[in-house]
């Protein structure tokens, strides 16, 4: 398997290889909402997809291009790449192992073991994810699927930003930026090669968590960077140690810069979804909306696409969001 990035043919591909198996998200807007902001909004609820979250179509688009003779695949995720790749193994008969923080939410964990994911927990703070999967794979003859330093997972997030350009194009609209969140990358890659190819002069603005800033700091160092080891967020889907190679690669040449938010900023971006577009976002998932709605990037006048990008929350969180409403 090549370890060069996709380019856009390859996301199309990916496009057709998902098609029937990934749900077309729509790109949501409100009049009301735009004129109480100064600008408009266009979200893209990837809470939505299959297993709640965007990471459905990057395991399905790279489980979908494996030999038939495949047996067994082995992930590590936080949870929403592990009910990704739990759920587009099972579709095609595999067995998955899925290595998962110990802390990761109770029903990222239940929902990878419903989706028939075996589950092997582990301390992200002293154990390396890597080193046991890598052990896992071995032992059991099967193919890794990493969560974001993967061209076939990359072309296949890319989809998303295939669906805006569509979306918008139908709406003869011209977006100005787009903000989406970044943890390994993945998702800012793909969605970026695929916007960028329809809409050259779109700014595009990588959202993460405050602590976790390490995308924004190795745009600013020309080289990746990695976060403090003793930084925490309640954004455990995007809490990743420092950017992908490959995806890092793809980012610099097309993203402006990121901003950082706070938890707090997130938690009111989670109630303001909810409040105004009926829609539940996880932590992680909030992120480039709060960094609208907190003013890290200016939305005024503008035309902004915001990828909200997956919604697999615990209660209690949930609830934490609610009472600021």
């Amino acid at each position: 398997m090549t370890m060069t990035p996709p380019d856009y043919d390859d996301i199309t591909a990916a496009v057709a290889r998902i098609e029937g198996h990934a749900v077309v998200t729509p790109l949501l807007s409100s009049p009301r909402v735009n004129e109480e902001l100064g600008g408009e909004i266009h979200i893209k609820p990837e809470c939505l997809q299959r297993t709640g979250s965007f990471k459905f179509r990057g395991a399905c688009n790279a489980i979908a291009m494996l030999d038939d003779a495949t047996e067994c695949v082995v992930a590590w995720s936080s949870g929403n790449h592990a009910q990704a790749v739990a759920a587009a193994a099972s579709a095609r008969g595999f067995r998955s192992i899925i290595v998962m923080p110990e802390d990761s939410p109770v029903a990222k964990i239940n929902g990878t073991r419903a989706l028939g994911g075996e589950v092997i927990t582990y301390d992200r703070y002293h154990q390396s994810r890597e080193e046991i999967g890598i052990a896992l794979a071995k032992e059991n003859n099967a193919v890794i699927i990493p969560p974001y330093d993967y061209p076939p997972v990359i072309a296949g997030q890319g989809t998303i930003g295939v669906e805006i350009a569509e979306a918008c194009m139908e709406r003869d609209l011209t977006p100005d930026q787009m903000i989406c969140c970044t943890g390994g990358g993945g998702l800012l890659a793909g969605t970026s090669i695929a916007l960028r190819h329809h809409f050259n002069a779109l700014e595009i603005i990588g959202a993460e968590p405050e602590g976790f800033d390490d995308f924004a700091r190795s745009i600013e160092a020309g080289e990746r960077v990695s976060n403090a080891s003793g930084a925490r967020s309640i954004c455990d889907a995007i809490v990743t140690p420092t950017p992908g190679k490959i995806t890092f690669a793809v980012n610099q040449a097309l993203v402006s810069h990121g901003v950082a938010v706070s938890d707090d900023e997130v938690l009111d971006a989670m109630a303001f979804a909810w409040a105004q577009f009926k829609i539940v976002a996880e932590p992680g998932g909030a992120v480039a909306l709060a960094a609208a709605l907190s003013g890290k990037v200016d939305i005024t006048d503008r035309k902004t696409v915001i990828v909200v990008s997956g919604g697999n929350v615990d209660h209690s969180i949930f609830e934490q969001a609610l009472k600021r409403l």
